[in-house]
């Protein structure tokens, strides 16, 4: 995973990946919503229905739920990378955020050493 990040950040930049990570995330939570909604609808349906029509709405309830719970996992890890990184994006010196360049990796360690463009201070972003 690190690699990947590692090529984001030095293709994109530290500030888009982030943006990009919360759309997603968030787009992974509206999913999560509206199958919340076509699991209750499914539900009804099933309520009111007979023979051949039941046992496509207990599909429906089965997809529904499964979309459901990938879309909210999904949301939760994306999420969760995205601060975890965030957390560590800031300058140990000045401060400045996500204002940094990469300057390379550690694959045994899974971490990014990057270096602020203030004040050019050195220090390693986890991966983990």
């Amino acid at each position: 995973m690190e690699s990947r990040l590692f090529e984001h950040f030095k293709r994109i930049g530290f500030r888009k990946w982030y943006e990009r990570q919360l759309l997603s995330s968030h787009a992974h939570m509206v999913l999560a919503f509206l199958s919340a909604i076509a699991l209750v609808a499914s539900m009804e349906a099933y309520r009111t229905s007979r023979g051949d029509t039941q046992l496509a709405n207990v599909l429906f309830v089965v997809v529904c739920a499964a979309i459901g719970l990938w879309a909210i996992r999904r949301y939760l890890f994306l999420l969760m990378r995205a601060e975890m990184a965030a957390n560590q994006a800031s300058c140990p010196d000045c401060g400045d955020y996500g204002r940094f360049r990469v300057v390379g990796q550690r694959p045994r360690l899974q971490a990014i050493d990057v270096c602020c463009r203030k004040c050019s201070r050195d220090w390693t972003i986890s991966a983990q």
